[in-house]
C-alpha cells in the first residue's frame, strides 16, 4: 500500500488576500501568512529540535531545497518561518526556468513577473536562478549587494536561503552552485550565526527538524575556489545533519 501524503491547502481565504496583495503591491507580513498556511496542514507540521532565541544577533537560516510532486518550494519557507515565529529576510529566485523552450517561453515570463511582485510584497531579496544564466551576472551581484545592505541596515537581521537554489530530483541533497560560499562568508563576516534546518516529507506528513545554531566558517587557506567550497560544504553537512540518511546525498 502507497504511503499516504500530506495534505497543502491551496484556496484558502490567506491565498486570496495574497493574490490581491501581489495585483495592488501591497506590503504584507510573512509571518501572519506563513502562520495561517501552516495551521491548515493535515496531518499537521512535525517539528523537531529546539527553537532558539533569535533576538540579539543576526541570522542565516539555512534549509534544504526539498520538493516532491505534492510540496511546491514555497512551503520551505512558510514552515520554516511560522516555526521560528519570525519574519525572515528570504532570499528567493527571480523564476522558474525549464530546459524545454515551450515552458521557457510561456511560464518563465510569468513567474519573473509574479515572484517580482511577491518579493515587494515580502520585502524579499530576489535572486537569478540555478542554474545561472550567463547574461544575469551583474544580476545577482546587484542582489548580493542589496542582501549585504539589508543586513548593514537591520539590528538584528534574520535571512532565510536554500543554499542548492534549486529543486533536486527525489529531494536529495545537491552540491550547491559556485557563489555560494563565497555568499555565505560575506554574511559571516558580518557577524551571523547559522540555524540549520531540514524539511522533508515521511509517514504521511511534512516533518521540519531544526539543528544546532553555529558560527558559520569563513575559510581563509587555498584557492578562492576551495575556500568557496568549503564555506559551502560546512553548511550543507550542517543541514544534511537534519534530514534522514536516504536525503543526505553526497553529505
Amino acid at each position: 500500500m502507497p504511503e499516504p501524503q500530506p495534505r497543502y491547502p491551496a484556496l484558502t481565504s490567506t491565498t486570496l488576500g495574497v493574490a490581491l496583495s501581489v495585483l495592488a503591491g501591497r506590503r504584507r507580513s510573512l509571518l501572519r501568512d506563513a502562520q495561517a498556511f501552516v495551521r491548515r496542514l493535515d496531518p499537521p507540521l512535525h517539528v523537531e529540535g529546539e527553537v532558539p532565541d533569535l533576538s540579539g544577533c543576526g541570522w542565516v537560516i539555512a534549509v534544504n531545497h526539498y520538493a516532491s510532486p505534492t510540496l511546491r518550494a514555497w512551503w520551505i519557507g512558510m514552515s520554516v518561518t511560522a516555526t521560528l515565529g519570525s519574519d525572515i529576510h528570504w532570499v528567493m529566485s527571480t523564476a522558474w526556468t525549464y530546459a524545454d523552450p515551450l515552458r521557457s517561453r510561456l511560464i518563465t515570463p510569468v513567474t519573473e513577473w509574479v515572484f517580482r511582485r511577491l518579493a515587494f510584497v515580502y520585502d524579499f531579496t530576489s535572486m537569478p536562478p540555478m542554474p545561472p544564466r550567463p547574461w544575469e551576472v551583474e544580476a545577482r551581484a546587484r542582489a548580493v549587494r542589496e542582501m549585504l545592505q539589508y543586513v548593514r541596515a537591520t539590528a538584528c537581521p534574520i535571512v532565510g536561503l536554500a543554499p542548492e537554489g534549486s529543486d533536486s530530483p527525489g529531494g536529495v541533497l545537491m552540491t550547491p552552485p559556485p557563489g555560494v560560499g563565497r555568499f555565505l562568508s560575506l554574511l559571516f563576516r558580518k557577524g551571523l550565526r547559522c540555524l540549520p534546518a531540514g524539511i522533508y516529507e515521511a509517514e504521511g506528513r511534512l516533518h521540519l527538524r531544526l539543528g544546532s545554531p553555529f558560527d558559520g566558517i569563513v575559510p581563509s587557506g587555498g584557492t578562492s575556489e576551495d575556500r568557496d567550497r568549503q564555506a559551502a560544504d560546512h553548511v550543507m553537512h550542517a543541514i544534511a545533519a537534519c534530514l534522514p540518511e536516504r536525503l543526505r546525498g553526497a553529505y
